[in-house]
């Protein structure tokens, strides 16, 4: 499913209005019916509804919705953002109907104005919606300040105003909603963490607009689907044996942390491998093999001969003590195949400018926001360091994996957001699962992004699927790996 900027959303409005066709004015009324249909089905029962508007067009919106709920039942008042300028067409065309429903329109010219907003009361926000290109001033922030310091619920119509959908709105003046409810798909503004305080619950309504347009127009990122995944997922061929999906080789684990290295091999087996080296402390190996017989081992002090492994996977537990960073030197100077760098090998690397451009091309690196701004410097905003991703995909033929709650695939300069997995995943150990999964997809001759994409999309699912028998408390990595089987098969389905 494609993302969409704020100007491609508009473009989507006009491309369903030219060959649907429909009016502008009766898609406005189409989307205000989803916006009502969602409200009334809620549980909650409000003392008042009182419905802020700003000129445009989702304050149409917000019209639409007033006078649907008058025709439910419910006794909405209005108050329009009055700023001078006069309102969109749809705008006034709506607010010419609600004249003939009711004497509750208010119009804010001042704080003076501004209406008291108790616990019993249900706000909705239709100031500014999705084509806010600046931050809010004067009486527009007054207005939305007001709205924050209440103990109201409050709903936002697309997307709380103030924020902005495509690029950090850090130090504006954002209305904090306890759900929103947006128009046909997710927007950008809604997958990064430093907006999470202010959107809530999000409520993707599909307004049936023409899915014709997703067909023309271009964009460089999208969200990771089932309908994707199930595509890339193939299906074992009978006459099939180990060496037929590969070797992989795992140099993870330290004196301490050998636990990250048990994850990540078990992770690597439970995703297909059909053959799991471990490279590990000699004092180690009776570890690995009492807790997974099914893996061999080298000792860190063997030669190894890289070539004939055909995924190799590094960084979990492993270290960044002289020892870690000349594996690393060792693993890059000698292997040409894609490889999987996570944790340690990505910090060793911070510290080591020159091992970074060695990546052989298609490599995977899967840092944490942390991790990610040593590599590549502090980055202002979860904005900028999307963008520096997808950037640096695209200079170093390199697949970033920003892991967190809509973890990102950066490459060739497009990004893919998943959509899998939930807030149990955020505990040590996790990561080194996807390490595992990674490599084992590309010990299984996956192409690298088909890899990284599917281990993504897997590592959520099956983590999903655990909380049939855990709560996002209790949940463990190794609940991720026990349920990788679940995983593939739904994915399949």
């Amino acid at each position: 499913m494609k993302i969409l900027n704020a100007q491609q959303i508009h473009q989507w409005d006009a491309y369903t209005i030219e060959h649907e066709p429909i009016t502008s004015l009766d898609l406005m009324e189409r989307a205000a019916r989803r916006c009502t249909d969602w409200i009334i089905q809620q549980p909650a029962e409000y003392r008042s509804i009182k419905i802020f508007c700003g000129k445009g067009n989702n304050g149409g919106d917000g019209l639409a919705i007033a006078r649907q709920l008058i025709n439910e039942g419910f006794n909405p008042v209005l108050y329009i953002l009055e700023f001078g300028a006069k309102g969109t067409e749809d705008f006034q065309a709506n607010l010419s109907r609600m004249h003939e429903l009711t004497r509750e329109i208010y119009f804010i010219q001042s704080s003076e104005f501004f209406p008291e907003l108790d616990e019993g009361c249900l706000v909705l926000d239709a100031l500014f919606g999705s084509g806010l290109n600046r931050p809010l001033q004067d009486l527009s922030a007054e207005l939305v300040e007001h709205i924050n310091n209440c103990r109201a619920t409050v709903i936002a119509i697309d997307v709380p105003s103030g924020m902005f959908t495509h690029k950090s709105s850090l130090g504006n003046s954002i209305v904090k909603a306890s759900a929103t409810l947006t128009f046909q798909s997710l927007k950008l503004c809604f997958l990064v963490a430093e907006n999470a305080a202010f959107f809530g619950e999000v409520a993707v309504l599909d307004i049936g607009l023409h899915p014709g347009f997703l067909q023309v127009v271009e964009t460089s990122l999208q969200l990771t689907t089932h309908s994707l995944i199930n595509r890339l997922v193939p299906v074992r061929k009978n006459f099939s044996h180990k060496g037929t999906y590969g070797h992989a080789l795992l140099l993870a684990g330290n004196t301490g942390k050998i636990g990250a290295a048990l994850l990540a091999a078990r992770a690597c087996l439970r995703s297909g491998a059909g053959l799991l080296t471990c490279s590990l402390p000699e004092s180690s190996l009776p570890i690995l093999h009492g807790n997974l017989p099914e893996a061999m081992a080298v000792t860190r002090t063997e030669p190894i001969d890289w070539n004939k492994y055909n995924a190799i996977g590094i960084g979990p537990g492993l270290g960044t003590k002289t020892d870690a960073a000349t594996l690393l030197t060792r693993l890059l100077s000698a292997y040409t195949k894609p490889i999987v760098a996570d944790a340690d090998a990505l910090n060793i690397m911070a510290g080591n400018n020159r091992l970074l451009p060695e990546m052989p091309i298609r490599s995977i690196l899967t840092p944490h926001p942390k991790e990610f701004d040593r590599l590549f410097g502090e980055s202002a905003s979860d904005f900028d360091r999307i963008n520096k991703a997808i950037q640096y995909s695209k200079e170093s033929s390199l697949i970033i994996v920003l892991k967190g709650r809509y973890s990102l695939v950066a490459c060739d300069g497009k990004g893919w957001f998943n959509t899998t997995g939930n807030p149990g995943m955020a505990t040590g150990g996790s990561g080194d699962v996807l390490t595992g999964i990674i490599t084992a997809l590309l010990a299984q001759q996956y192409p690298p992004l088909h890899a990284a994409l599917t281990a993504v999309y897997l590592h959520g699912l099956a983590a999903d699927i655990a909380l049939e028998n855990q709560s996002e408390e209790s949940l463990l990595p190794g609940d991720i790996i026990d349920n990788m089987g679940k995983a593939f098969k739904a994915c399949r389905l």
